[in-house]
């Protein structure tokens, strides 16, 4: 079974082991405490498990770790002063022989990460009837140092050090336990029950001098029948000792948060996903602080609102699961954060190529009604001269009782293949909707049901979904069900052309939203790996297992691309993109999928994508009849956020209630289509650039989305910010996330020399005021960066990039590879691709272009390559007309181009 390792790591604890006791293994040493087994075990120079448990070890499951061991590591041990020090080329580990506490160091001997004194904590427990113990591991913090990863989360900061958090995958949240930190280590934290992350007291309500409003279905304004009003509610609160506090709210509709006269929380959500928001803020002793809320509705029936008191525990970094045989997580160091991220995808596997085309522009909506109503878009796009991939089909393509089927409804699909073909003629791809749900009524259930395949809860309850009709969700843990949902979606989907898998709902979405913790742990109770509290994140890795096997089984030399609105660890080998679930159109949240996106980015997954322009949306833009000037912020806001999505892994445009194809935003003389018309010729215009970090995410373990922490991590103004990062190695992007706005604060960190996209104008570090006029957003180039432009596209297959223009941007010396392949085949994992170093030499004004590297049938022997140089006494700003520079043909040897 791919994916899943069964390691034993069992011995037999000798008879008379005492405290301190301890046995040299190959790889590392075991030693007896009082409170249990240590183990710590060397995985490469730079990666240490260590593992906790009550006796002999044994620790029977781990689905996301591919390569426990790698190779043989070269270590020493020495034994001195009651310690114990394991010692590589890259790092120690050293171990208290009495306590068990090990504290890792770099190769000189400076402290990178202690666990605190009684780190490892087992709990005996009773989860779902399994005898197990919840396990919870202590660390050191080191001052100043910023905390980054654990997936995607929605707080809307990059840094999350403290933050308290409830680690389960729902709509929205991804799950991926997987620590970084600025002072260059990680942890991966191998569980995959409800994890919680930091001080676990729980928040309370708020002792305001007058009660916080709490409003909840059943409660006081809500309930069958009632609806809740709109409440304004102002009070003040009295901070009993100086620290962080943290305060939450939990709502639908929209909300409003003002502390000392100060907004901290401003959102809208939906009403059917009630979900938390968060943040951090700093009160003194004995300090009394005005404290506002508004609330609107809007159909939504949840508002409540809760504090936590300065932790206990701020010194120190926390990590605890429900269900564990013990502590298990396995310690990166870098110092560079791109060598941890790096050392996740060793242990977890790399990721794969996506198709060439999967990095065009994706339309969609919810939802196409008809196979004519797509083909008719994807013309549209064609007619208008529209850069433009790939189509997306959502859900209800099949008879309104018949999800699961997988099977087109005549009546509106009546044939499949055709339509497919018929968009494959336009030079276009379909990616379509599947959920490993199921009706009852269908084969596909019967099937399902018959090999005992279905999780039975809702079936025994009677639950209906949002549309009324009784459903469940197959067991995605258990190898059986992986082949059947498989094989059912190959006969009745893939075998009809289909390119593309849209797997929503993968957390998976057992409950009537919104979903809850308990609803989720109680209808998923037996899984084919165990308990569900067991495995609870775990879902989405393995549906997108059973996809990713199934297709290269069924078609070998066929790139796989899954889309999944949830995620794990391990999940990025399976051709598997993650997109940040059914997020609001509003303006808050385009600011949120910043951080959310830069989150799940460092945690070890790379293609992360978000529905540009938000699902859902307000009543003022949903009504039939909305105002001007309701209509005007629409669709500022979706060009805004087209404009932040061209400067992301993967571009897809979704959503419901209106269209959202750019030509419906006013027309193609309004500024929002032009912009979105400049951006996505833009983002063709980079597909060099853009495939060639795709080659570096899998040859090199590579991030596209980079937090300023990864390339910036000594200036903690810049690691702190929330609303800028790198895309690759060149472009520092600072979106526009308020309406109207014409200039934006950007900062340009320390460490670097600065360029205007736009304009080509030299920037130093530090804090700017900078235009940004309708249709550009800030984006400045790094010196010393190389940035290949290819030819204008109507789609990603329609020429090579050739000519090929080269923007050098002077002041420092650079470098960067060109990655090519055929571009949907695997060829490239037996070695056909091509690899062109190209260098910049600063001081000289010399670009190299480098013998090319490797082979593949289709490649471009020779190219025409223009390279064209970017310094302060000679600003020259991205155009799509191609003038100046310097022209070379390149034949796949040495050629060196003067510049200067």
């Amino acid at each position: 079974m791919r994916g899943l390792i069964v390691g034993l790591l069992s011995l037999t604890p000798l008879l008379s082991a005492a405290v301190g006791d301890y046995s040299k293994q190959p790889d590392g040493i075991e030693l007896e405490t009082a409170a249990g087994t240590l183990r710590v075990q060397l995985v490469t120079d730079s990666i240490v498990r260590v593992t906790f448990a009550r006796s002999a070890i044994l620790f029977t499951r781990s689905a996301s770790v591919v390569a426990p061991h790698v190779s043989a590591v070269k270590w020493t041990l020495a034994d001195t002063a009651g310690e114990l020090t394991l010692s590589t080329a890259q790092l120690k580990a050293r171990v208290d022989r009495q306590t068990g506490r090990v504290s890792f160091l770099d190769a000189a001997g400076r402290p990178v990460l202690a666990e605190a004194a009684d780190g490892h904590v087992l709990e005996s427990a009773d989860v779902q009837g399994e005898e197990t113990f919840h396990a919870r591991q202590l660390w050191q913090a080191n001052a100043g140092e910023s905390l980054y990863g654990l997936g995607q989360q929605q707080l809307g900061t990059v840094d999350i050090k403290g933050y308290d958090m409830d680690l389960w995958q729902r709509n929205t949240r991804v799950v991926v336990p997987m620590l970084l930190s600025s002072c260059g280590y990680g942890i991966f934290w191998d569980n995959m029950s409800y994890t919680r992350f930091g001080d676990l007291r729980p928040f309370v309500p708020i002792p305001a001098e007058t009660p916080a409003p709490d409003i909840h279905p059943g409660g006081r304004g809500g309930g069958r029948g009632a609806r809740p009003q709109e409440v304004h509610w102002e009070s003040a609160v009295t901070a009993p000792e100086t620290g962080d506090y943290q305060i939450k709210t939990t709502s639908d509709g929209a909300i409003k948060v003002w502390l000392d006269n100060r907004p901290i929380i401003d959102h809208y959500r939906q009403n059917w996903l009630a979900d938390d928001d968060q943040v951090k803020v700093h009160l003194e002793a004995n300090r009394r602080y005005p404290l506002k809320l508004d609330w609107n509705p809007e159909g939504g029936n949840k508002l409540q609102l809760s504090w936590k008191t300065p932790s206990p525990e701020a010194d120190k970094i926390a990590l605890w699961s429900e269900v564990a045989d013990g502590v298990d997580y396995y310690f990166i160091y870098g110092p560079k954060l791109d060598s941890v991220v790096a050392g996740y995808r060793l242990l977890t596997g790399q990721a794969p190529m996506m198709p060439l085309w999967a990095f065009g522009l994706w339309q969609s909506r919810q939802k196409y009604n008809t196979a004519q109503e797509s083909l008719d878009v994807v013309k549209q796009f064609r007619d208008r001269k529209i850069p433009f991939d790939n189509i997306v089909q959502d859900w209800q393509y099949w008879k309104a009782d018949a999800w699961g089927s997988h099977q087109f409804d005549p009546a509106r699909f009546p044939d499949p293949a055709g339509w497919i073909r018929s968009v494959h003629d336009l030079h276009a791809h379909v990616m379509i909707s599947v959920w490993g749900k199921f009706y009852p009524g269908t084969a596909n259930f019967d099937a399902m049901q018959k090999a005992g395949y279905l999780y039975q809860p809702n079936l025994q309850e009677g639950m209906k979904d949002w549309i009324n009709y009784p459903y469940t969700f197959y067991d995605a843990f258990n190898a059986g069900a992986r082949e059947m949902f498989w094989s059912q979606i190959d006969t009745n989907l893939f075998q009809k052309g289909i390119d593309a898998w849209w797997m929503d709902a993968t957390e998976p979405d057992l409950m009537p939203s919104p979903p809850t913790l308990e609803g989720t742990r109680t209808h998923m109770p037996k899984t084919g790996m165990g308990m569900g509290s067991r495995v609870i994140n775990g879902y989405p890795l393995f549906n997108s297992e059973a996809v990713y096997d199934g297709q290269r089984s069924a078609a070998p030399d066929q790139r796989v691309f899954i889309l999944t609105r949830s995620a794990f660890a391990g999940q990025q080998r399976y051709g598997a993109a993650t997109w940040s679930g059914d997020i609001t159109s509003t303006w808050t949240a385009m600011a949120k999928q910043i951080p959310a996106g830069l989150g799940l980015s460092i945690s070890g997954v790379p293609y992360w994508t978000q529905d540009v322009g938000g699902y859902t949306m307000q009543n003022k833009f949903s009504t039939r009849n909305p105002k001007p000037e309701d209509e005007e912020e629409w669709r500022e806001l979706n060009a805004r956020w087209f404009e932040f999505g061209t400067f992301t892994p993967l571009l897809r445009v979704h959503g419901e209630l209106k269209p959202r194809e750019m030509w419906t935003l006013g027309g193609e003389s309004h500024p929002a289509y032009q912009a979105e018309l400049k951006f996505d010729r833009l983002r063709y215009r980079m597909m060099a650039y853009i495939y060639s970090l795709a080659g570096g995410v899998t040859q090199q373990a590579g991030t596209i989305m980079r937090p300023l922490v990864m390339d910036f991590a000594a200036d903690q103004t810049a690691r702190d910010l929330n609303n800028e990062y790198m895309f690759g190695p060149a472009f520092l992007v600072a979106p526009v996330t308020t309406y109207q706005a014409r200039t934006w604060a950007v900062y340009l960190p320390k460490g670097a020399a600065w360029y205007d996209f736009w304009t080509g104008k030299a920037a130093a570090a530090g804090a700017h005021d900078v235009a940004a006029p309708y249709d550009a957003i800030p984006v400045f180039v790094r010196a010393g960066s190389i940035v290949p432009f290819g030819p204008e596209l109507q789609y990603t297959g329609e020429k090579a990039a050739d000519p090929l223009t080269v923007y050098v941007y002077a002041g420092a010396n650079g470098a960067f590879t060109l990655y090519e392949d055929q571009g949907t085949t695997y060829d490239y994992e037996k070695g056909a691709f091509s690899l062109i170093p190209i260098k910049w030499d600063d001081a000289s004004g010399t670009l190299t272009i480098g013998r090319r590297q490797g082979s593949f049938p289709q490649m471009l022997k020779e190219r025409t390559v223009r390279a064209v140089l970017v310094s302060p006494g000679a600003p020259v700003g991205f155009r799509f007309e191609e003038t100046g520079g310097k022209t070379v043909k390149y034949t796949g040897e040495a050629v060196g181009v003067k510049l200067k």
